[in-house]
């Protein structure tokens, strides 16, 4: 059997993974455990998605703001961002400490945009789970799913769906912000 928990906290995936109802405390126990053993297995294993520096510098070129709406724990996106040299690119990060809910509840994003100043409507989130389509909806943003996890119909209800970052630029943001985009 198979279970799809991207864009989920651990309060959401244990009680899955277990089949069980798990307390608070047995989900923090178990919760810092995967965070702490995920952090050794990915540490010298992370490698930017193709296109994904390119996009980013060009977002920052054209004078976009970033953040990063994260489930994880700020330990997993510290690491990341730091072994990926990404440390001063985004404007902010939310991560699940910053949130009471996870995706799909729109939180997480909401945050990321009120951390910018930005109103939601002036946002798009970048996307690669149907959890995290849900939120950016629900938040009223623009959303752009990536097919990196999912296949495109099960991604339909983004704005735009691409198989890959290398298909955007910064001029495809701001056409969809306009409302422009084909």
């Amino acid at each position: 059997m198979t279970f799809l928990t991207r864009s989920m906290q651990n309060y959401q995936i244990i009680p899955v993974l277990l089949a069980r109802q798990v307390n608070a405390e047995e989900v923090d126990r178990l919760s810092e455990w995967k965070e702490r053993r995920y952090r050794e297995l990915v540490a010298d294993r992370l490698a930017l998605s193709a296109g994904a520096g390119e996009l980013l510098n060009d977002l920052k070129r054209n004078g976009f703001l970033l953040a990063i709406g994260s489930s994880a724990p700020r330990a997993n996106l510290n690491l990341i961002l730091t072994r990926l040299g990404l440390q001063s690119v985004f404007d902010a990060c939310v991560t699940k400490e910053d949130v009471t809910r996870g995706k799909p509840a729109p939180d997480t994003f909401l945050k990321a945009a009120e951390k910018l100043s930005v109103p939601p409507y002036g946002c798009v989130v970048v996307e690669d789970a149907v959890q995290g389509v849900e939120a950016g909806k629900t938040a009223g943003m623009r959303v752009v799913a990536v097919t990196a996890t999912r296949n495109r119909a099960d991604l339909a209800n983004a704005d735009i769906v691409v198989d890959s970052l290398i298909e955007l630029t910064a001029k495809d943001f701001t056409e969809l912000l306009a409302g422009c985009r084909d």
